[in-house]
């Protein structure tokens, strides 16, 4: 008899609980439903507005977006992580931002970027490192034979996108470069 008496006491509040989770899931799906709609008109108006812009203003706009995407991009941490993968024998040259952009929540860059080196294998290894960092990923768009009267060298050109490694802060970054003397010149 007792072990029936705490079995339905038992089933009485597994059947609340149930309850009470079926309750808060009809909550959770109307709030859903309701943001969505939001979202959806909001997004209408959005539109609207794109569309009674003038081609000055659309560029404007454009522009205006670039400029918050290069104010929030760590140039501190590009600088940091391109020379923790450049190997002793290969020398940065070059540095060109063709683009800064937003893709989800992360910003990135997309760059031309140009090193000289007389050792190709350490070009190639630098490019597998980049690639297989997480942070880069570089190809290989050019080489250049150089030579002047004392030496003999190449220059390659590669195309970077840069994704900054999340969790890291800048200030850190900042930090690590002036207790070590370290530094992009």
């Amino acid at each position: 008899m007792l072990l029936l008496a705490v079995s339905f006491i038992a089933a009485l509040l597994l059947y609340s609980q149930l309850n009470e989770n079926r309750k808060l899931n009809e909550v959770a799906t109307n709030q859903i439903r309701e943001m969505k709609a939001e979202v959806d008109r909001l997004k209408g108006e959005g539109e609207k507005v794109q569309q009674q812009l003038s081609p000055q203003q659309r560029d404007l706009l454009v522009a205006s977006h670039k400029l918050v995407a290069n104010k929030s991009f760590g140039w501190s941490r590009l600088f940091y992580d391109i020379e923790s993968v450049i190997p002793g024998s290969v020398s940065a040259s070059r540095i060109v931002v063709q683009n800064v952009f937003r893709e989800g929540d992360r910003v990135k860059a997309e760059l031309d970027f140009t090193v000289v080196s007389r050792d190709y294998q350490a070009v190639m290894a630098m490019i597998a490192n980049m690639n297989g960092s997480g942070v880069f990923q570089a190809e290989l768009r050019g080489q250049n034979l150089q030579s002047n009267q004392r030496m003999t060298f190449s220059e390659y050109t590669l195309r970077l996108i840069y994704t900054p490694p999340a969790g890291v802060s800048q200030s850190s970054i900042d930090i690590a470069q002036t207790n070590s003397g370290g530094g992009v010149e």
